[in-house]
């Protein structure tokens, strides 16, 4: 067999051995792929969620400006505690008060005027008993009252409606708590509905958290966890499960690790703190909740 012999051969031998494996290539990529497994999040030693410190319903309000006007006064800082009903900040006031004060006058004139008229038609009706006057004059006389009556509840409507309003140029907290965040400065003008402060009772915090759907079997009422955040490398709290949704909805709280999806359904748990923590309002936590005791 010569040179040239050889070559060729080897050449249609290569040209078999690149179509077989191309045909095996082909074979495989045709095939689909198996789906991968998804890990599970519950495990022996409970069931891992993420949450977050909220106060219970009702411990956290945002205080608005319930008129239009320009602030004079801001009362309180960020941090400061605050009772309910104290003063938190304070709405310019001038015109409303003088617009009160003449109100007041027209009413104090109307009870007047009302005293000389009663006066008036209980003197009608002694000489009407005498009859010294017509029945027409003491017709005219009970009709003073009426009208002096009438113009006096006006008045006193006026004066109502004006102290209505001034009240609300002074903003007040409506629960004792702390000033979480202050939203505005003396000398802006304010919009009615505008955010003046957030208000938080920081006594009443639990845990708003998610436990990803598969692991719904394992959470029952009254369970055990353990609480753990980042910002307390080493340290946990116990808290107990007392609350679970009645329905699966989508994730709110984005996940601390960057390898879980965004996009899975949840099931919304409350977790109240069995002892104190120095967690804040607002810190992001790991929950590890434990296997509820067989009944």
């Amino acid at each position: 067999m010569n040179l040239r012999t050889l070559l060729i051969s080897g050449v249609v031998g290569m040209g078999l051995l690149g179509a077989t494996v191309f045909q095996a290539r082909a074979v495989t990529a045709s095939r689909p792929l198996a789906p991968a497994a998804r890990p599970a999040r519950g495990t022996p030693q409970g069931v891992a969620a993420e949450g977050r410190v909220v106060t219970y319903p009702g411990a956290e309000v945002i205080v608005g400006a319930e008129r239009t006007g320009r602030l004079v006064r801001v009362a309180v800082e960020e941090g400061q505690s605050v009772t309910r009903g104290q003063l938190l900040a304070e709405l310019e006031s001038d015109e409303l008060r003088a617009s009160l004060a003449e109100a007041e006058s027209q009413q104090r004139e109307a009870e007047a005027e009302l005293r000389l008229a009663e006066l008036s038609l209980q003197r009608r009706q002694e000489l009407a008993q005498l009859k010294v006057v017509s029945a027409h004059e003491l017709d005219q006389a009970t009709r003073d009252v009426d009208i002096t009556r009438a113009r006096l509840e006006t008045a006193r409507a006026s004066v109502a409606r004006y102290r209505a309003q001034l009240r609300k140029t002074q903003i007040l907290a409506p629960i004792a708590g702390t000033v979480v965040a202050r939203h505005v400065d003396a000398g802006e003008t304010v919009e009615s509905g505008s955010r003046i402060a957030t208000l938080a009772d920081l006594s009443r915090l639990r845990i708003e958290g998610e436990a990803d759907e598969a692991d719904v079997a394992g959470l029952k009422l009254g369970q055990s966890v353990a609480i753990t955040s980042e910002a307390y490398p080493g340290r946990s709290w116990d808290g107990r499960v007392e609350e679970l949704a009645d329905s699966v909805t989508l994730r709110k709280l984005k996940p601390q690790d960057p390898g879980r999806p965004t996009d899975t359904r949840i099931l919304a748990i409350k977790v109240a703190f069995a002892e104190p923590t120095p967690l804040r309002l607002g810190t992001t936590v790991e929950l590890r909740i434990r296997p509820a005791e067989k009944d």
